[in-house]
């Protein structure tokens, strides 16, 4: 807990059974208060892994996205009483010793949405990002500064808290099921006034880490650039889009602690 606000870390996994210990035994048990781990229905050992750790298990009866693995992480975290969610990838590409700082960002109350950037510092190609995906990511953030008016130095990384407000509020049922729905969410956020903060953050690329290969990068960056036009013709009246429609049937279900820990208990989240 940081000044009262309740931290919860969630745990979108897929496949992680040879990286999650070490992401696990690294997160700052000192202010987090709960850790919450969705698995979407992994091929490997990542179940008995997580519940070996003791980590809180909700199982994904068939392999929905990583979009759906989220929606299903923040409703979770959301019954369970958080007042701040940092969602961490548990394959140890990005290092969990970031979560007291990203958290004291949004409990200090300067910001709504923190996002612990790649790109800032020397970070990204040192820890071996591929050159590829990152002039692919230099090129879709400066577009997406340009057509949406902000000045973020990386719209696509996988680490990112969140405050109570911002889960709340933003429509997510709307959102894509695939990656594209880190970048819907982001975009939404500017859209509803939410305050974004950035923090310098390394990253780790090998064999176990997850990344996702060239054909699925490509229709992720053809989603951020559709994305960003709708977020601008959105903003021009020339459109209607559901991404942006602020209405309560469009933002995530209200599920109480109890109807969660039924869900722990019976391991499978049915949509």
């Amino acid at each position: 807990m940081i000044a009262n606000h309740k931290i919860a870390v969630v745990l979108p996994a897929y496949n992680a059974a040879q990286t999650l210990k070490r992401t696990f035994d690294e997160i700052p048990q000192d202010i987090v208060d709960d850790v919450i781990l969705t698995d979407d229905a992994s091929k490997d050992a990542t179940v008995e892994m997580a519940r070996r750790l003791g980590i809180p298990t909700i199982c994904h009866d068939s392999n929905r996205g990583y979009g759906s693995n989220q929606k299903t992480c923040y409703t979770a975290a959301l019954a369970r009483g958080a007042d701040i969610v940092v969602m961490l990838h548990p394959d140890y590409q990005y290092t969990p010793k970031l979560v007291t700082a990203m958290a004291s960002m949004i409990a200090s109350g300067e910001f709504d949405v923190v996002l612990a950037s790649r790109i800032l510092g020397r970070g990204a190609l040192v820890g071996g990002m591929p050159v590829y995906k990152y002039v692919s990511n230099r090129f879709l953030t400066l577009f997406e500064n340009l057509i949406i008016g902000q000045k973020l130095s990386e719209y696509h990384t996988g680490y990112r808290a969140w405050s109570r407000a911002v889960l709340e509020k933003l429509p997510l049922r709307n959102n894509s099921d695939d990656f594209v729905f880190d970048n819907e969410m982001l975009v939404q956020a500017v859209h509803f006034g939410f305050r974004i903060g950035e923090i310098s953050c390394p990253t780790k690329y090998f064999a176990e880490a997850s990344s996702i290969n060239f054909r699925r990068s490509v229709v992720y960056g053809l989603g951020v650039l559709r994305t960003s036009l709708q977020f601008r013709l959105q903003r021009m009246g020339l459109i209607n889009s559901a991404l942006f429609a602020d209405a309560s049937e469009n933002r995530l279900p209200v599920l109480t602690e109890v109807d969660i820990h039924r869900l722990l208990a019976d391991g499978e989240f049915a949509k």
